[in-house]
């Protein structure tokens, strides 16, 4: 993604805020064997120099072969050919991809659908025990003599086809491709040569079943720069742009996507080549709270809108979800039941709870008997509904019961004893970006990874394991914070309290080297501190329609955060020099953009305030400046 994407941004959290051990026993928890090799970093088992025993993926004599199965999924073959445009991006060459082997290949299929992959498993070759029947899981293995005429063969072989891509993209993360690299230019490391070390590693299955994200409030930023910059033909996000998701997605290990639905977005089933692509890239399509059945009701109810009322319309209303259930059903997808007003308001009709309740229940039963038999179905209590479920809302046993947050990251409600024996199991919908009362936040991602770490591990606990969502917005704004969501969501047990602080220095190491990741670790770490203090968005101190007021620091604490902010910034452009030329993209959108924006947002605010108003235009103009950088 070039440097035009959109004028609001990005960022990524990390405040060691207290927390609270607890426990993280899954009945899909990872194996002992992905606790011991399905977390090593590449380092571990990718290296530039030569080992005896080591697998040749590609050096001066050339590149391992890359090949599958026809038959496979069609997800497996679009995996194959990103890790050869992956690998040439490593090393400068790329892979042939083919049907037939050479005498080193790197063989990727999917267990019961790949005839290579089936071989070597009926010959011993390769050890499938704990893919047979899991979820989403992979093997990486390295097979000698797999088949006549090939040596030596790397193999990545998938319990289901998700669990096969997320094999391949996990190598090419391996070999130093950021999930992100793409999405915020973070551009790898050449190398002028890959081994990997022999042995078997597992991985999977995942935690949680359900895993991905919402795209929300997308007007402001990702439906923009779609309609002027990546997709001006369709006008807005279209299928160009949602096959970038798609495989964002899949690098992410994660396998659902509730689509943009604000305006002006065209709603994702008005074209069907959107559902066909999610098909192809193996993600389940679900939609909102506010939109059962997979219908867009912004776009797509076109009688009055007095009409969305299930208490006086219902014929009208049923045939509607009938119609998308008789489009999309050969697809896998993630139903929402239930109601709820056009344009995520409340439900028409009753005028008491207990009205709405009945209404509902009936919603529910009719709803049911038009989806395919075994369909994954959710309930999201958004809002208004909450209180109607605690007022005894009786919800469909095998239905998923999503716990939404209170939209600012703490989760309104944690699942009973009695609700945790459901067989619909439990879910949640998380936000990192927001539009709403009482205030919005959609410019700079504040989140602290630690506050989402807290609330989803007592989720987690309490049987939220079936299906998790997390609001990012337009993405770019939230890549840190949703990776790191999506992380716990693939594998619980990978952060626990003791070893959190290490997610940014981490990330920092990922995206720009480890020379640099102490420093620029710091510099978020102190940024998400700042912030969580106040996010960017909401230093007005006031809310809407009311009277404005001071803001309650004193003079010297509005001169320390300023003093704090500035400091920030000198450490931040000190730092820019040292970035590699090929990495200082990604710097500006994922480091400097955020921290310095911040900090002018904070003088321009709080300078005001002291009567210092020309300082504080100064500080307008450069933010207004650095904002018009980034959409160059």
């Amino acid at each position: 993604m070039t440097k035009t994407f959109f004028g609001r941004l990005i960022g990524f959290l990390f405040c060691l805020a207290s927390t609270t051990t607890l426990a993280n026993d899954s009945p899909i928890a990872s194996s002992s064997a992905q606790s011991a090799v399905g977390r090593q970093s590449s380092a571990d088992w990718v290296r530039t120099e030569r080992h005896p025993g080591d697998f040749v993926l590609a050096d001066a004599s050339g590149t391992a072969t890359i090949v599958f199965s026809d038959e496979d999924a069609k997800v497996v073959r679009i995996a194959a050919r990103d890790l050869a445009a992956d690998i040439e991006k490593v090393t400068g060459r790329r892979p042939r991809v083919a049907g037939k082997a050479a005498s080193t290949a790197v063989i990727i299929g999917t267990l019961g659908r790949s005839a290579l992959i089936d071989k070597l498993a009926g010959s011993g070759k390769l050890s499938v025990a704990q893919l047979r029947g899991a979820w989403e899981s992979f093997v990486i293995a390295t097979v000698e003599q797999p088949m006549p005429g090939v040596q030596r063969a790397l193999v990545i072989a998938g319990s289901d086809p998700r669990g096969t891509a997320f094999g391949t993209y996990e190598l090419s993360q391996a070999i130093g491709v950021s999930p992100w690299n793409w999405w915020a230019d973070v551009t790898p490391e050449r190398k002028a040569a890959l081994y990997l070390a022999s042995g078997l590693r597992r991985f999977g299955p995942p935690s949680v079943k359900y895993r991905g994200i919402f795209i929300n409030d997308e007007d402001w930023g990702l439906h923009r720069w779609a309609s002027k910059t990546f997709e001006p033909e369709f006008g807005g996000i279209g299928p160009k742009t949602y096959e970038k998701v798609f495989e964002l997605l899949l690098r992410l290990k994660a396998n659902s996507l509730w689509p943009g639905m604000h305006p002006p977005t065209k709603a994702f089933n008005a074209d069907p080549r959107n559902a066909a692509l999610a098909n192809d890239y193996a993600i389940v399509m679900g939609s909102s709270h506010a939109e059962p059945m997979l219908r867009n009701n912004g776009k797509e109810w076109t009688e009055p809108p007095d009409h969305f009322n299930y208490a006086t319309h219902p014929a009208k209303v049923l045939q509607y979800w009938r119609d998308r259930i008789e489009t999309n059903k050969q697809y896998e997808n993630m139903y929402t039941i239930g109601m709820r007003g056009i344009n995520d308001a409340r439900m028409q009709g009753p005028k008491e709870d207990r009205e709405r309740i009945k209404l509902l229940e009936q919603i529910f039963a009719d709803q049911r008997e038009l989806l395919p038999k075994g369909a994954q179905q959710v309930f999201t209590p958004y809002k208004e509904v909450l209180p109607l479920y605690n007022q005894g809302l009786k919800v469909p046993e095998d239905v998923t019961i999503i716990w939404p947050d209170d939209n600012f990251g703490y989760i309104r409600r944690y699942a009973n004893e009695a609700e945790r024996q459901r067989s619909g199991g439990m879910g949640v919908y998380y936000h990192i970006s927001y539009s709403g009362a009482p205030m919005s936040y959609l410019w700079l991602h504040t989140t602290p990874p630690a506050l989402v770490w807290e609330e989803m591990s007592k989720a987690y606990d309490h049987g939220a394991r079936t299906v998790w969502i997390v609001n990012v917005g337009d993405i770019k704004p939230a890549e840190a914070g949703a990776e790191f969501f999506l992380q716990m969501a693939w594998d619980i047990n990978r952060w626990k309290r003791e070893n959190l602080p290490d997610y940014l220095p981490q990330w920092a190491a990922r995206e720009f080297g480890k020379a640099h990741a102490g420093e620029i670790a710091s510099i978020m770490d102190k940024y998400f501190r700042l912030n969580f203090d106040r996010k960017p968005e909401h230093l007005q101190w006031w809310l809407p329609k009311t009277t404005p007021h001071p803001s309650t620091l004193s003079f010297e604490e509005s001169r320390q955060r300023v003093r704090e902010f500035k400091e920030l910034q000198a450490r931040v452009e000190h730092l820019q020099s040292s970035i590699a030329q090929a990495k200082r993209d990604a710097y500006f959108e994922l480091v400097a953009y955020p921290v310095v924006a911040a900090a002018l947002a904070n003088e321009r605010y709080f300078e005001a305030e002291l009567g210092n108003m020309e300082r504080a235009k100064a500080a307008n103009a450069e933010l207004v400046a650095l904002t018009a950088k980034w959409d160059t």
